[in-house]
């Protein structure tokens, strides 16, 4: 991989493998200087939206427990391998190679047998892909996507999944998750130390 690992500590006993936060800058600004084209490792990092997803499962283990779950989008992974022990089945899954190279990683270190990484754009996801729950956690940070993304949340709801979405409470998300409103079930403002720290969860169905 070009960026250099690390073991991290989790809560609820968690171990992953991740990028050394002090290093996938400069790794990157190296890595660009030689390719222009180089894309931004935004898998790299561990985001909030992902940490306010893992909180919320742990409070919800319905939404996991016996199911078939699919991360897309996934990164890290850390909302999926955080519950990964008590789900029936799980693929991670993310459109950056070195991710799910680090995905694979973390199914070794960490022993699951009936968990998965797989390539995945959400551009092009194959129509027998499914899933019980699937989990997005900070997907809506473009507007130019959110469009094929609605489509994709239509689509897996209308087959009979629940849609767990983390996302910040960013200006341009107002209108994504607007438009989602006829599949809410439930909404859960994510507070940290009696804070609210800017991440809504959706439960879509």
């Amino acid at each position: 991989m070009s960026y250099p690992l690390q073991i991290a500590n989790f809560p609820y006993g968690l171990s992953l493998f991740i990028p050394e936060p002090e290093k996938v800058k400069p790794v990157y600004e190296s890595l660009l200087a030689k390719d222009p084209t180089t894309p931004f490792p935004f898998w790299a990092k561990l985001w909030p939206a992902a940490h306010a997803m893992t909180v919320f499962l742990q409070q919800h283990l319905e939404y996991i427990h016996g199911k078939q779950v699919l991360e897309i989008g996934a990164g890290i992974g850390l909302p999926a391998f955080t519950n990964a022990s008590i789900a029936g089945s799980v693929i991670v899954s993310d459109h950056a190679t070195e991710a799910v190279m680090l995905m694979e990683k973390n199914i070794e270190h960490l022993g699951l047998t009936h968990t998965k990484a797989m390539w995945l754009d959400w551009n092009n996801v194959p129509a027998g892909l499914h899933a019980d729950t699937i989990l997005l956690s900070d997907v809506n940070y473009d507007p130019t996507q959110f469009d094929v993304l609605l489509a994709l949340i239509r689509r897996f709801v209308q087959q009979g999944s629940t849609v767990i979405l983390a996302t910040p409470q960013r200006i341009t998300a107002g209108r994504f998750t607007t438009d989602l409103n006829v599949y809410i079930r439930e909404t859960e403002t994510m507070i940290k130390d009696g804070v609210d720290v800017g991440i809504v969860v959706l439960s879509l169905q």
